[in-house]
């Protein structure tokens, strides 16, 4: 199985919901969009990747735990940038706030969750750096 590039800046690129009551979430969008829940282990408990009908991951119903502890119970977008850190200076910079991070997303990259000026929240996104041919 190859992996798929990283998604392109500026792009909407993943979505998540966070959650006191994932299960019950969870179970909700299987039924309502037909998802299928992938559960993806956080040590102690399972946060769920879903699955659109043709297997294609789409987005993730996560507990409100851990890092997500203080994230508002609303699907959270998470937008792909280069250079994170530069962007959370712009962040600042333009009457945001950094809400959360920036931490690690695994091997596939960094994020950090903001709020704009306006009260609105997303994160910001920085894909890991796709292997040269060399590191193969």
């Amino acid at each position: 199985m190859t992996t798929p590039p990283p998604p392109l800046p500026g792009r909407i690129g993943w979505v998540d919901l966070t959650v006191a009551d994932a299960p019950t979430v969870r179970d909700f969008y299987a039924a309502v969009a037909g998802w299928t829940p992938q559960a993806l282990s956080m040590g102690d408990y399972d946060d769920y990747v879903m699955l659109a009908p043709d297997g294609t991951p789409h987005a993730g119903v996560c507990h409100a735990r851990g890092g997500n502890a203080g994230l508002p119970a609303q699907w959270l977008v998470y937008i792909t940038v280069t250079d994170l850190t530069q962007r959370l200076h712009e962040v600042t910079a333009r009457g945001g706030q950094v809400l959360s991070g920036p931490r690690n997303a695994g091997p596939s990259g960094r994020f950090a969750v903001i709020q704009d000026p306006a009260g609105a929240v997303c994160a910001l996104f920085e894909a890991a750096s796709a292997p040269s041919s060399s590191d193969a």
